[in-house]
């Protein structure tokens, strides 16, 4: 990729490294932005420059709006959602501005960021796979043992819903602990 790429995917990562919070003693959100890159390319190698930048930064700086600032409730959750879309859209075109990029570009990056047209894009069903994946790969376990069965059934038959047939042949290749595959099946079987 050309140099103005490699620049934001290092501001990205800047930024991204300021993360608190820590898992296998790295940033969080560094790792997480890691981990959705190395699925989207694994989904579709062939990405576009937008989409590998949206991978990239969608969960930028995520630590500075934590989940505890808003109500513990549905709605409170919905808009803590909706307002982490819209912080991580604009925080990244700052970034992508900051290092050349064109408007295009940056409207791009921030459709995807913020799902515009799903699932009607292409573009953003991978970025959408994509985030499933790493849940289910890297999240669902923790989440897991802090959640009853129920809720967690539920989050997984939404995240199987959002995804592609080959995100879902994806999932079932990964690896679970008894667990989290006896809560696969049973969202899978109703």
């Amino acid at each position: 990729m050309n140099e103005k790429f490699q620049a934001a995917i290092r501001r990205f990562d800047e930024e991204n490294s300021r993360d608190p919070n820590r898992e296998n003693s790295q940033p969080r959100e560094l790792l997480y932005a890691e981990r959705l890159t190395a699925w989207v390319l694994r989904l579709s190698p062939d990405a576009s420059e937008p989409l590998r930048l949206a991978a990239r930064c969608q969960h930028i700086c995520r630590w500075e709006s934590p989940r505890e600032n808003y109500p513990m409730t549905r709605p409170g959750y919905l808009k803590w959602r909706a307002d982490l879309k819209k912080f991580h859209a604009e925080k990244s075109g700052a970034i992508l501005r900051a290092v050349g990029y064109d408007d295009a570009t940056i409207h791009r990056v921030q459709e995807l960021n913020l799902k515009k047209n799903f699932p009607a894009d292409p573009e953003v069903r991978v970025l959408e796979d994509a985030l499933c994946l790493v849940f289910l790969e890297f999240q669902l376990a923790a989440l897991a043992a802090k959640s009853d069965d129920e809720k967690m059934i539920n989050a997984l038959r939404k995240s199987w819903e959002k995804m592609t047939e080959t995100a879902r042949a994806e999932a079932l290749k990964l690896t679970y602990g008894e667990r989290e595959k006896k809560l696969i099946e049973r969202a899978l079987a109703a």
